[in-house]
């Protein structure tokens, strides 16, 4: 068996929070704090203790799916965002700009969050954007 760490950010809040991913033959098995980084100083919120389990659920979604006669089946990256862009745009200019809202998440980070008000703001043409900082 081979047992090691690696070092990252926490994926759960906009805190970013460092902690340590515990390895041992290439699957995550566990989640130790970080204790010189600066942001939580070697403390963790019951979401950071456990953020390695949605890693390795199997029920984890690992490709886009798009319904198809009442069924999900899997397609390709281009595809889907092809598919989400030109519903989007449709949308858009049958219903006006303010037709759609985007929601955000504070699992994103603040990067994230800019882009997707890019999105809302420079590309779709509204404002209504918002986030939910509740996980």
């Amino acid at each position: 068996m081979e047992y090691r760490t690696i070092q990252t950010t926490c994926t759960y809040c906009g805190c970013g929070c460092g902690l340590l991913l515990e390895v041992m033959d290439e699957g995550l098995v566990g989640t130790l704090p970080l204790k010189t980084h600066p942001i939580n100083e070697g403390t963790l919120c019951i979401k950071g203790w456990n953020v390695h389990e949605f890693v390795e659920s199997d029920r984890r979604l690992r490709y886009p799916l798009v319904r198809k006669d009442g069924d999900f089946q899997e397609v390709g990256w281009e595809d889907a965002l092809g598919m989400v862009a030109s519903r989007l745009m449709g949308i858009r200019d049958k219903f006006g700009p303010d037709s759609i809202a985007f929601l955000s998440s504070a699992k994103c980070t603040n990067e994230e969050n800019y882009l997707l008000q890019k999105l809302a703001r420079a590309i779709v043409g509204t404002n209504n954007i918002d986030h939910c900082a509740r996980l």
